[in-house]
């Protein structure tokens, strides 16, 4: 069905610190709209307040019609010990809620409770909306279109990373929701992930709210953008695709800008003129007190005159002033300021695989052939699942070979960024996870370089494993600056990464002096990056273009 979804006046925050306030937005059948924002704006607070998933703070949340399913897709898929992909889809689908809430109807209806006709033919049309019919032959048909090559009674939690990512993808796929709230869709998807997710958001009749910080994305997708600028502490709203919105609101930062100096600077020349006045007219009152003995009546009545016109004009001027209309500052935005420590220079060759194969159940890499040598920048790219994160742990001599030879070159020191960002995960504090891979940096100088990269005192005290994936990316790049390395390894580096901080670790990038090798689905990174090698991963083999 045709819906709409109506926020009134809403507001979010966590204990005194206000992340949106006053934010107004409907969702009408066929919008797009893209939330943008940096890490911790709110942006995922947002579309769990938008699912009814989190209490309202403040304002009214309205759906029109109200019997109108929301489905909202989380980032990171949460994979449920003991659930089998095919549950999953159906969790994620909404349909196996729905059945559930079929079923009690029915019983209900069998039992001749009151009110149960409507009961049941609500829940009956809620199934039927969602796709519960025809679910496990949809599903069976979509795994295979997106190359899931597995049991649907199999248990998530067997899946390879690249496997659960092309389930989240189908769950996506198979969803019949009248409102769809997508946040960090495009996370962990290959190229080919990425066309079919772009072309199913685009051909949507339903209102969709995605968070993306893949710009491609956003730029191919959306029709309007929603900012929430928390530095600013302000909500703004954009029509027209994302490449609009990022010439739009460059023209009104310029604009605010130059407004607040013409303000601050009409205030300032005032300000200047009404002292000047002032002390004009303190001059006269006292050469008028100095000469009060003076017997001139005429130079006396001159110097009163003059005195009072100082006066009225410092008067006048000051009226001038209280009716300017006041422009606030805009705020100076806090910006990353990334770089990356570069260790002493490692040999003439850093990493090599000679004849290497690893065999992991079905799947089998190699073999592989494989020398990086000092400052080759490598760009290694690959379907799901093709054995990219697999040859990258190989080369790092950190799974052990079924043939073949594999090693480091002297004096290498590795800085990595993995795709679970997997060093800050634990229950331990955040400044103690981290202060343990930097031993020699002193607790206050953790605190400096973890502020550097947006994670303050609110931050480094809570476990590692309730920051955000955004957050985490944060902290791992934050290592990366706090000890030198020569062999930089980026796993899918900007994924849950919002979008300034992604322009800061390509500006580091690109003045990175060791050696790269660098793993990602991101096309205008892949665009940008200065590359000397591009590796492909296709089914386990390994080829260089």
């Amino acid at each position: 069905m045709s819906a709409t979804l109506i926020a009134k006046d809403l507001a979010a925050g966590h204990g005194d610190r206000v992340l949106f306030a006053d934010l107004e937005l409907v969702v009408a059948p066929g919008d797009v709209i893209g939330v943008v924002g940096v890490n911790g704006a709110g942006k995922s607070t947002l579309l769990r307040t938008l699912a009814g998933r989190q209490p309202l703070e403040h304002g009214t949340l309205a759906l029109n019609p109200p019997s109108a399913t929301v489905g909202h897709l989380p980032q990171e898929p949460d994979r449920r010990p003991g659930e089998t992909v095919r549950e999953f889809l159906g969790r994620r689908t909404g349909v196996t809620a729905a059945q559930a809430e079929l079923d009690a109807a029915t019983e209900a209806l069998t039992d001749g409770a009151a009110g149960a006709d409507d009961r049941y033919a609500t829940a009956l049309e809620r199934w039927l909306g969602l796709g519960g019919a025809d679910l496990d032959e949809r599903a069976e048909q979509v795994a295979a279109e997106l190359g899931l090559a597995v049991d649907l009674a199999q248990p998530m939690t067997a899946l390879s990373g690249g496997q659960a990512a092309r389930a989240g993808l189908a769950s996506l796929l198979l969803s019949r929701y009248d409102i769809f709230l997508l946040d960090e869709p495009t996370n962990d998807l290959d190229l080919a992930g990425l066309d079919r997710l772009e072309e199913f958001v685009t051909g949507l009749r339903a209102g969709t709210v995605l968070v993306s910080h893949d710009r491609e994305f956003l730029t191919r997708t959306v029709t309007r953008v929603l900012e929430l600028d928390l530095h600013q502490q302000q909500v703004r709203q954009y029509g027209g695709g994302y490449a609009a919105y990022l010439e739009e609101r460059e023209v009104a930062r310029r604009h605010a800008r130059a407004d607040y100096e013409e303000y601050a600077d009409t205030r300032a020349s005032l300000e200047a003129r009404a002292r000047s006045q002032r002390a004009w007219m303190e001059k006269g009152v006292k050469n008028a007190r100095r000469k009060a003995t003076d017997n001139d009546k005429i130079g006396r009545k001159f110097r009163a005159e003059a005195t009072e016109k100082q006066a009225a004009k410092a008067r006048q001027t000051e009226r001038l002033i209280e009716r300017l209309e006041v422009v606030e500052e805009p705020r100076k935005e806090w910006q990353l300021k990334m770089e990356i420590a570069a260790a002493p220079r490692a040999g003439a060759i850093v990493a090599a695989l000679r004849g290497a194969v690893v065999r992991r159940g079905d799947f089998t890499l190699g073999p592989v052939d494989l020398q990086v040598d000092w400052a080759d920048r490598v760009v290694i790219t690959g379907a799901n699942g093709s054995g990219k994160s697999t040859l990258l742990a190989a080369l790092l001599g950190r799974l052990p070979l079924d043939a073949g030879h594999a090693s480091l070159g002297p004096g290498v020191v590795v800085g990595e960024v993995d795709q679970a960002r997997g060093l800050f995960v634990g229950g331990q504090p955040l400044l103690d996870a981290f202060g343990a891979a930097v031993p020699e940096l002193a607790p206050a100088d953790v605190r400096t370089l973890l502020a550097k990269f947006g994670l303050r005192a609110a931050h480094v005290l809570r476990p590692a494993d309730s920051l955000s994936p955004g957050e985490r990316t944060r902290a791992a790049l934050a290592l990366l600056q706090g000890r030198g390395v020569n062999l930089l390894v980026l796993d899918e580096p900007t994924n849950h990464l919002d979008l300034p901080a992604i322009e800061q670790l390509e500006s580091a990038l690109e003045s990175y002096p060791g050696t790269l090798l660098l793993v990602t689905h991101d096309r205008r990174m892949l665009e940008t990056l200065r590359a000397t090698r591009h590796v492909r991963v296709d089914g386990g083999r390994v080829t260089e273009s």
